[in-house]
């Protein structure tokens, strides 16, 4: 059952402007790269269902949140049926996320009280969702689509749109102030945020320092 309330997972993820992207099969490793990003300042974590018994890991790393990160705001990405995201929602998701819209997903999502945010690639996509509910829609594959030129041009016709883009971001100071000058509410990581090297090496601190600079950056674009 999801902890949060819609609006208080919204507020989180546009105050902080962004949310990680993580899967791993190994549970302590998840908790460690989850509790890292907490500690640098995150509060809206999206794990992956990319992997066999991906839920069973949720499962365990959803128990460990409550009672190790107050206020992380853990969701589940990669949904593309309503079958499973009602796993993940049982399991503690408070936000569901997807590659591509499915309105089945979106209703049960509704009636559950918690974003859904699916990928889209066009405006028609994103009006679709906006009309199914979706208050945040994810543009994806972000830099595939039109990069920041897209996100600029959709919020002309449509500027109440709340939009998180995920796919060609980078915790780069040039990147990620281009995409929040754009007029996006949040932008999503994975790989770039948690490099192969560090999660071998255990290197926790150097993923918190990773995500103090990428919020530092997004702040300091918005101005």
């Amino acid at each position: 059952m999801a902890k949060y309330t819609k609006l208080q997972t919204l507020t989180a993820i546009k105050e902080t402007g962004m949310v990680p992207v993580f899967y791993n099969a190994d549970v302590e490793i998840a908790k460690q790269v989850v509790r890292a990003c907490w500690e640098g300042g995150v509060r809206a974590f999206e794990f992956t269902n990319r992997g066999d018994f991906a839920q069973q890991v949720f499962s365990e790393l959803s128990k460990f949140v409550v009672k190790e990160c107050p206020g992380m705001i853990l969701g589940a990405g990669t949904i593309i049926d309503p079958a499973t995201a009602a796993i993940y929602i049982q399991l503690g998701a408070n936000f569901i996320v997807g590659p591509y819209l499915n309105p089945d997903v979106a209703r049960l999502c509704n009636r559950r009280g918690i974003p859904y945010s699916p990928g889209c690639g066009s405006v028609t996509e994103i009006g679709t969702a906006q009309e199914l509910g979706c208050d945040l829609c994810k543009v994806f594959p972000a830099g595939s689509v039109g990069g920041p030129g897209f996100v600029k041009g959709v919020l002309a016709p449509l500027p109440w749109s709340m939009i998180m883009v995920t796919g060609g971001v980078e915790p780069e100071e040039e990147n990620l102030t281009k995409w929040m000058k754009s007029g996006v509410t949040a932008v999503g990581m994975g790989s770039k945020l948690f490099p192969k090297e560090m999660i071998s090496a255990g290197n926790w601190e150097a993923i918190s320092q990773k995500c103090r600079e990428a919020l530092g950056w997004i702040a300091a674009a918005r101005g």
